[in-house]
């Protein structure tokens, strides 16, 4: 069980601290922390302020918080046409369940990708729910029959109310797109997502259609880089991604079916690629016991066995590569096992650039977060093991992970028993 305790000062020592940009390691390292920012990094030099709480790292690996760039906070089951009838209280409830399980397992920030709002980033800022820095995007954006129209096909009438706990809003036309696009961005979305091919969770649309005109995505990336924000589009085979790169999409979501052409145009946009690798493993594992639908299960063996080899392609064509799971209802807690799925074809520090660094570059937090570094907000994990000799350490945090600091308010583990007072 995990507990939390709000600190003004805190000295970790006797820490093996990983530079996730040179993949080496500081031995004997010691990080102040004030204020909720990292103030100093160095050895035996580094001194407590008064009344810091000092913890002795007892030679555990240390490193900067987690970064999963594509949730869905508020994903309390797989049968999303469904949960669009609940509550919205009710969804905040649990969505408050979901985002105290993230941080437990080591994601200080999560880029919510649909479904989450303002009210639930204020909850968490103002401390009223536990859980990681929730970047926003407000509803994804969808064509009539796209993959954020969760209609039965029998069904003409749609809800758009603001409050409806939907993950995305139906929008048709360039004016329309225009419009919901400046809708989101007034509440504070830190990005706009485009549902820009098929996807599973839908019931009416195909993996390999292409979604919304070339004219209605460039409208939705002028608004959003007028707003100094950016566009992240839904998109899985080379076709829609493509065409979405071209228009100015700066990140691509899944992207299973993605070929040459593409790499060659994330590099030429400097776009970055997010794959979801683990979902679609417990969504065909899993998925019809927490609601997943029949017709949409049938769809996860579309994209199912393209998605290593697509991350494979992407890896070697040097694609900036972020984190992300998309994991739905019950299947949550798989979370951290990205970080193995991953590693069968990428190198483990790789794969921790993705959750750090990359991730950072990508939300516009360079040098904020991603990385133990003065200046850097105080997001630090410390665990059992080397991550870089064995990637599994990352994906049990229940057994590897002893402490959580997010922005120097430190979570500790009943089983680390190295906090002192200085």
């Amino acid at each position: 069980m995990i507990s939390g305790t709000e600190q003004t000062s805190v000295l970790i020592t006797n820490a093996r601290v990983l530079d996730v940009h040179t993949g080496e390691y500081l031995e004997g390292a010691s990080v102040l922390v004030a204020d909720g920012v990292i103030v100093e990094l160095g050895g035996s030099e580094v001194r407590a302020l008064a009344g810091s709480t000092v913890i002795d790292a007892e030679g555990r690996t240390v490193l900067p918080g987690f970064t999963d760039a594509h949730v869905h906070v508020t994903a309390c089951t797989a049968d999303l046409a469904a949960q669009a009838e609940w509550s919205p209280t009710y969804v905040a409830a649990r969505a408050g369940h979901i985002l105290r399980d993230m941080l437990h397992r080591g994601f200080t920030t999560v880029r919510d990708m649909g479904g989450a709002d303002y009210g639930l980033a204020d909850a968490v800022d103002d401390g009223f729910f536990t859980g990681p820095r929730l970047l926003f995007g407000g509803k994804a954006l969808s064509q009539t029959g796209g993959h954020a129209d969760m209609r039965h096909r029998g069904r003409i009438v749609a809800d758009e109310h603001p409050h409806c706990p939907a993950v995305g809003v139906v929008c048709d036309g360039v004016d329309h797109v225009r419009k919901t696009a400046r809708e989101q961005l007034r509440t504070g979305a830190h990005h706009i997502k485009l549902m820009l091919s098929g996807g599973v969770a839908s019931p009416t649309d195909r993996v390999d259609s292409t979604q919304l005109s070339l004219d209605e995505i460039r409208a939705a990336v002028e608004e959003a880089e007028a707003a100094n924000r950016y566009v992240a589009g839904h998109a899985y085979t080379a076709r829609a991604i493509n065409r979405a790169l071209r228009c100015g999409v700066r990140s691509i979501e899944h992207g299973n079916l993605l070929d040459e052409t593409s790499i060659e145009l994330f590099k030429q946009h400097k776009a970055f690629y997010v794959p979801t690798l683990v979902t679609y493993r417990t969504l065909a594992d899993e998925g019809p016991r927490y609601g997943l639908p029949a017709d949409s299960h049938r769809k996860v063996s579309d994209v199912l066995e393209h998605g290593l080899r697509a991350l494979e392609l992407a890896h070697r064509g040097g694609v900036q590569i972020a984190f992300g799971t998309d994991l739905l209802g019950g299947m949550h807690p798989h979370q951290a096992e990205e970080f193995a799925i991953r590693a069968e074809v990428q190198p483990a520090i790789d794969v921790i650039r993705s959750a750090t660094c990359v991730a950072a570059r990508l939300v516009g937090l360079e040098g904020r977060i991603g990385e133990i570094t003065p200046g850097a907000y105080a997001d630090i994990l410390m665990v059992e093991g080397d991550p870089l000799d064995d990637i599994t350490v990352l994906a049990r945090p229940d057994k590897h992970l002893k402490l959580v600091m997010k922005a120097g308010h430190v979570m500790t583990r009943s089983t680390l028993g190295v906090v002192r007072g200085s």
